[in-house]
């Protein structure tokens, strides 16, 4: 099988087919392939030429009809291309048939972007999810691997091809590893699903910022809490999930999470190998929507984000819908569009700094308002209570008097057990 990964470095050229399907308009097909084109470049290919198929109705053998077949062959051979990259999912017997044809190699959207996803995890979890996800995908596309070799025909048992036999050792070998890292998946989630419990047992509330890959997520987290998270210019920089104290004023805090963007047609098993990621969108006491307002695909974006969200269930949390990188746009009227659709929308700039006082303010009175105002008087030898209370920052008022210590604060449900016995009669 071709190894996107190993070989990379020995394209010279690579041609990207987009594919204009009935339902789609022409634009939408040109962002989708402007899209494919900074995946492809984020991995060092160069790019001799590309192309977009309108397509009718796709065949079965290689998606497209036998005359731009031709037409795409006789291109790679004018320019001397090296591999052709698709931007629509092909089926193992599409890439063998392609391959077949153009005797050179053939891989689709979703081989670009495993192998992005492979080079950019760093925590044990999202390298175990990847490689699941890559031999997942590898599994049926084996035969591409051994098609070199002859194939024997007739006889009983035991008379199989030399490729017959590589072919079925590697399968096997491959669902072993299959099951063995899946194995290893159940005991790192299990080790964080522990770590997660802990943090939630702890009363502070958690903020995460989810959108569009590209959309500033990381540059977000940076700004407003003064940390130096990786934050690039280019599609998935980041794929683990960052947590970062943010300081609100009056003293209260939060933990703000960056969490792995999305791209459309992005590979379902790639949803489910970053669930770990998105699941600290679940936890959430509050999401911040990031959505790049100065991208001109910027509402099928938000589409795509808020359909993820949905799956996952993190649709019901509350959210705050952010529009980033308002210094870039050039057109004003979108933002007066903009706020008449979305009336409780914030226009910021992560790079400038424009808006973020306003966004901190918000994130702090969005996250009061599922606190109860509570008024205590702790005794003078709890001060564990009020070191708890001072660590979850929901402190507004406090003083020392004769008969405890007088606090007066916002603190969520999760304390009041404790509280409780210390409550001032009204």
């Amino acid at each position: 099988m071709f190894d996107l990964e190993e070989n990379r470095k020995k394209v010279q050229n690579a041609l990207l087919v987009g594919i204009q399907q009935p339902k789609m308009t022409r634009q939408e097909s040109e962002y989708l392939l402007e899209e494919l084109t900074e995946l492809t470049l984020n991995l060092d290919i160069p790019i001799a030429d590309r192309m977009i198929v309108k397509l009718r109705k796709p065949t079965p053998a290689f998606l497209v009809g036998k005359g731009k077949l031709q037409e795409i062959i006789d291109l790679i051979h004018e320019k001397n291309i090296d591999v052709i990259i698709f931007d629509e999912e092909l089926s193992p017997a599409q890439q063998r048939n392609w391959e077949r044809e153009s005797k050179i190699c053939v891989i689709d959207r979703q081989e670009v972007i495993i192998d992005i996803f492979s080079e950019r995890a760093h925590t044990k979890e999202a390298v175990l999810q990847v490689s699941l996800a890559r031999m997942e995908y590898s599994l049926p596309r084996l035969t591409r691997a051994w098609t070199h070799l002859s194939r024997q025909r007739g006889g009983g048992t035991g008379a199989r091809g030399q490729g017959e036999t590589q072919l079925e050792a590697d399968r096997r070998m491959i669902n072993d590893r299959i099951s063995n890292v899946k194995k290893e998946l159940k005991e790192v989630i299990k080790h964080r699903l522990v770590q997660r419990a802990k943090r939630l047992r702890k009363p502070v509330p958690t903020v995460s910022i989810v959108g569009y890959t590209n959309a500033g997520k990381s540059s977000l987290l940076n700004a407003l809490t003064h940390s130096k998270a990786l934050a690039a210019d280019k599609l998935f920089a980041t794929l683990d999930p960052t947590t970062r104290r943010l300081d609100l004023d009056n003293s209260q805090h939060v933990l703000l999470t960056d969490t792995v963007g999305f791209v459309r047609r992005l590979p379902h098993r790639l949803v489910d190998a970053f669930k770990a990621t998105l699941e600290e969108a679940v936890v959430a006491d509050l999401l911040i929507h990031l959505i790049d307002v100065s991208n001109p695909e910027f509402e099928s974006h938000f589409e795509t984000t808020k359909k993820v969200l949905q799956e996952i269930g993190a649709d019901k949390n509350p959210t705050l819908i952010v529009f980033n990188k308002v210094d870039l746009l050039v057109n004003a009227e979108i933002i007066d569009r903009l706020r008449i659709l979305h009336e409780d929308a914030l226009f910021i700039s992560a790079e400038s700094g424009e808006g973020l006082e306003s966004l901190k303010e918000i994130i702090s009175d969005r996250l009061n308002a599922q606190l109860r105002s509570t008024k205590l008087v702790i005794p003078h030898d709890r001060y564990d209570i009020i070191s708890k209370l001072h660590t979850s920052g929901g402190i507004r008022h406090q003083t020392t008097e004769d008969d405890g210590v007088h606090i007066e604060g916002l603190f969520s449900e999760s304390l009041q057990g404790i509280l409780t016995p210390f409550i001032m009669n009204a």
